[in-house]
């Protein structure tokens, strides 16, 4: 069932850690050239926020892999890891303040690298407008269940404060049949 897009406003109001925990429940959609689409509701976020957090990429300051997350809440952060896996993030809060959220769980699929793979993403991605792309984009909905937060994962270089950070965010439905 097709909802309204999210607009940008939603992703540039809020912190990552306040996008993180609404976008669970919100509906993932990817459109293919083919009139393919895939969609699934978020399930498992991470949060990334500044310059100060350790685990974020922006801790390193503003590079050519980093220089989308100083811009605006609504655009995409990919990048490619372990020269395989597109790792879809999408950019929170105001310009020139580096936040992103990881999309790390949806209904249909697990896993960060899954999603990618499934969503077929690529470099193309980058900087990417969620607001406006007929590629991939975010949709209201709502999804019944518990969240939890926890530390934040694969983040262990980032030292015990920055790795313990709550800022990973799990919606387990109370119906995981439920049909999207």
């Amino acid at each position: 069932m097709k909802q309204k897009r999210l607009d940008p406003l939603y992703f540039q109001q809020q912190t990552a850690v306040e996008v993180a925990q609404s976008l669970l429940g919100k509906t993932l959609v990817r459109r293919f050239a083919d009139g393919r689409e895939i969609r699934g509701q978020i399930t498992e976020t991470e949060a990334y926020y500044g310059t100060d957090d350790l685990a974020s990429h922006a801790s390193k300051g503003r590079t050519p892999r980093t220089d989308i997350m100083f811009g605006a809440g609504g655009l995409v952060y990919v990048y490619l890891i372990y020269g395989r896996y597109w790792l879809l993030n999408i950019v929170t809060g105001t310009e020139g303040v580096p936040e992103a959220v990881l999309i790390r769980g949806l209904t249909t699929v697990s896993g960060p690298g899954r999603i990618g793979n499934l969503l077929e993403l690529d470099r193309s991605f980058y900087g990417e407008d969620l607001g406006t792309s007929h590629r991939i984009w975010v949709e209201d909905s709502f999804l019944a269940g518990k969240v939890t937060a926890g530390p934040r994962v694969g983040v262990d270089y980032a030292g015990e404060v920055w790795k313990n950070m709550p800022w990973r965010f799990i919606l387990t439905p109370e119906n995981p049949s439920v049909p999207l």
